[in-house]
């Protein structure tokens, strides 16, 4: 049984120009502190208009909401805060004076003391402003090269997989008065996905229950680098994917998978557990879901056991393979959303001569989709 909510994905089209020259931008440093006007960062991560949390450090930037259905077999994931915006990884910073259009903070790297974020602007070149506001849009990670469109209402951002392990983000465009420069409000959005995996023994016949041990769990053909195009006039974006796919391994241990959807645990990193936030999880770029490409792997013993005074032997590293395609709606993840995947593994098929129970199928792949963003 395949089960998820419709998301709607939103996608924008941006011009791309070369880098535009900017004033000098002096970053926070001990020695030049007293050589510019300092300014702050009050950070907002929400989700769908709904604020996650304000810090000025310790920034929580995922959770998830969700509930449980009876009946159907059905089950979705519950869970809270789980990962934080990582305070010794810098976000960048871009300021536009659209009087003059030009750009006055270009792609400024603006790090954090453990506490706050901060940078010092030079005052020299800052009073030469005309414009009475500047706008300002931030991202994180920080990259090194961003490109802006010919208009200034967009620019790109280039992440390779190691930047998309952070959970990358994207504020919404803010206005401030030059005059009040001295805390910029950054509400920031997730613009990933962020997934994981569930799992239970669902075999319908007693006598082949409580026997699974799972071994492994890979995700293959994960999109883990793209250019997130950022339009700051619509505050919204779309993902141009730069065909870098890697598989990543959720899962490596022996653990006993409990029987039943009621007894289902998120998988760990070599354990399953009762909570969400305990879990593995990883971000991915948004893609698409094409044919035998996106597939989750597992690896898994089975106990022996005796029935009707025979022993099956027990079973080493079996292996199954659940296939993405015709899974989630449209076949397109939609950035900024969680999921998790539920996996029911019954046992009926590969012991079909004395399965007992009636027109059982093989394995099925389940997935809910919190359809909340985090």
């Amino acid at each position: 049984m395949k089960i998820a909510h419709h998301i709607l994905l939103m996608a924008a089209v941006i011009s791309m120009a070369s880098c535009v020259k900017a004033y000098d931008f002096t970053p926070s440093a001990p020695e030049n502190q007293g050589s510019g006007k300092k300014v702050g960062f009050d950070i907002t991560v929400t989700r769908e208009g709904e604020s996650v949390a304000s810090h000025r450090t310790g920034i929580t930037t995922r959770s998830t909401v969700g509930n449980s259905n009876s009946g159907s077999g059905a089950y979705a994931s519950v869970g809270s805060s789980l990962a934080t915006m990582d305070a010794d990884i810098p976000f960048g910073l871009v300021g536009i004076d659209y009087f003059d259009h030009e750009i006055v903070v270009d792609n400024a790297r603006v790090s954090s003391d453990g506490r706050n974020y901060s940078t010092y602007f030079n005052d020299a070149l800052w009073n030469e402003i005309r414009a009475e506001k500047i706008s300002f849009s931030a991202y994180y990670p920080f990259v090194d090269d961003i490109q802006y469109g010919d208009d200034l209402q967009s620019y790109s951002i280039p992440y390779k997989a190691e930047d998309t392990e952070a959970g990358p983000l994207v504020s919404k465009t803010v206005e401030v008065a030059v005059s009040r420069l001295s805390l910029v409000p950054l509400e920031f959005q997730h613009i990933t996905n962020d997934i994981g995996y569930c799992v239970a023994d669902v075999t319908p016949d007693s006598q082949l229950q409580g026997l699974i041990h799972l071994r492994k769990v890979i995700a293959h053909n994960v999109a883990s680098a793209g250019i997130f195009m950022n339009d700051m006039n619509l505050n919204q974006g779309v993902w141009h994917r730069q065909g870098y796919y890697r598989d990543i391994v959720i899962f490596e241990g022996d653990a006993l998978v409990g029987v039943g959807m009621e007894n289902e645990k998120f998988v760990g990193f070599d354990t399953l557990e009762d909570h969400l936030a305990d879990s593995h999880r990883y971000y991915s770029i948004p893609d698409e879901i094409v044919p035998q490409k996106q597939y989750v792997e597992v690896v898994f013993d089975v106990d022996g056991f005796y029935v009707e005074n025979y022993y099956y032997e027990p079973l080493k590293d079996q292996v199954k393979r659940f296939q993405i395609y015709g899974v989630i709606p449209g076949n397109k993840f939609a950035y900024g959303r969680q999921y998790t995947f539920h996996l029911g593994l019954d046992l009926s098929s590969i012991y079909q001569p004395i399965s007992f129970t009636a027109g059982v199928s093989d394995w099925e792949t389940q997935i809910y989709e919190d359809n909340e963003v985090f």
